[in-house]
């Protein structure tokens, strides 16, 4: 049985919705900006509590990232809302020229995100958003797990000095974080202690690798379980303490094998102490229409999934 339980799930696009409400009331500096999702990003509580404080720029990405960091040299701290897709993808000029360069502290704050996303297919599935953020200087990048972590990581990126992406999805999914928490930006957290294996996971996928442990526990291995929420700055030191004792390490991201979590954990460890490693990941594709589930099972990012990555990198160990 897993150790971990939860008697609700929630969709994390949720948390954020949230997260920003609260701070609509705590910090007059914080303002909002949306390109026509307002609803799907569930900004509509600060958008009623404080319209002054709201802009709805239309289906116009590229200017809602100018003008978020116009805002930010009045003393703003703009938080701008749309689909990871356009928040990274159809917008990287204007993040990398406009934002990025001069240090702007623009909060890109980004719903729907991977495959679980579902039905509306390849080109609304963005893979490819954690790698495009985390390459560009000064960039923090947070993925957080559950509807409580992601309204803590809304609450806290706000007292952050300097641009963030903040990930976070449309399915409901276990909240099994406490809903009192404290989100420290770039400390990895750990759910369970194990010596055979390291499962470093992030997002949606903390909970499977959770159920993933529950099976592997079953069968006699025994699985530490991090949960690497900030993948910039990544937390290199508990990365380094768990693999020195495990010796062998599983990723696991609802995001492209190449550029996202699993390649700046192994980054870490080609530095400081090489180790085998298997990458639960989509493999260098694009996404379909489908259900989330069905989805998560096909590109192989479903729970037998890590399952199998684990008994595979102890094998090489």
């Amino acid at each position: 049985m897993n150790k971990y339980s939860y008697t609700e799930k929630k969709d994390t696009r949720s948390g954020f919705g949230a997260g920003l409400s609260e701070l609509g009331e705590k910090n007059p500096n914080v303002v909002a900006l949306c390109a026509d999702l307002t609803g799907s990003l569930k900004m509509d509580a600060f958008a009623k509590k404080h319209p002054e404080r709201f802009f709805q720029v239309g289906i116009a990405e590229a200017n809602m990232m100018g003008i978020a960091a116009g805002l930010t040299i009045g003393g703003y701290i703009p938080f701008t809302g749309t689909f990871a897709n356009f928040s990274t993808g159809r917008v990287y000029d204007q993040i990398r020229q406009s934002i990025a360069y001069s240090n702007k502290n623009v909060k890109i704050c980004a719903s729907h995100a991977g495959l679980t996303l579902g039905e509306d297919g390849a080109t609304h599935q963005i893979l490819e958003d954690i790698g495009l953020m985390k390459m560009l200087p000064g960039m923090t990048v947070i993925n957080p797990c559950d509807y409580n972590q992601t309204k803590a990581a809304t609450i806290a990126i706000a007292e952050h000095n300097g641009p963030v992406y903040l990930r976070f999805g449309r399915p409901s999914v276990p909240i099994f974080t406490p809903a009192d928490q404290k989100f420290e930006i770039g400390k990895a957290i750990t759910f369970t202690e194990g010596t055979d294996v390291t499962i470093f996971a992030t997002g949606h996928l903390v909970w499977t690798a959770l159920e993933a442990e529950s099976i592997l526990r079953d069968k006699g291995i025994s699985v530490e379980v991090i949960n690497i929420h900030t993948i910039k700055p990544i937390d290199k030191e508990a990365i380094l303490k768990s693999v020195r004792k495990t010796k062998c390490v599983v990723s696991c991201e609802e995001h492209n094998m190449f550029g996202g979590l699993g390649e700046s954990i192994a980054h870490v460890l080609a530095n400081e102490f090489p180790a085998p490693m298997e990458f639960v990941a989509v493999k260098d594709t694009f996404g379909e229409s489908g259900t989330p589930s069905d989805l998560m099972k096909k590109y192989g990012l479903d729970t037998p999934d890590i399952v199998k990555a684990v008994e595979k990198v102890i094998g090489r160990k």
